[in-house]
């Protein structure tokens, strides 16, 4: 049996929300790894919806919340 996926809400400033993989501590630290990495540097992330990668800049993100939504 599959382990369960976490998911992370991730709010853009925007408004728009995306859902992807991982917990909010794995998200959190891709986002910041490519804050660091330099301007225009995307945090890439599985989308839930989708199941396609989605790059997002991280000056961009306002909100992280856990997904309610299970695996």
């Amino acid at each position: 049996m599959a382990d369960p996926v976490n998911y992370t809400q991730i709010r853009l400033l925007n408004g728009e929300v995306f859902t992807v993989e991982g917990t909010l501590q794995e998200v959190e630290k891709a986002l910041s790894d490519a804050a660091r990495s330099g301007q225009g540097r995307l945090a890439w992330f599985r989308e839930r919806s989708t199941d396609s990668s989605i790059g997002l800049n991280p000056t961009h993100v306002a909100v992280l919340r856990l997904s309610e939504i299970s695996g």
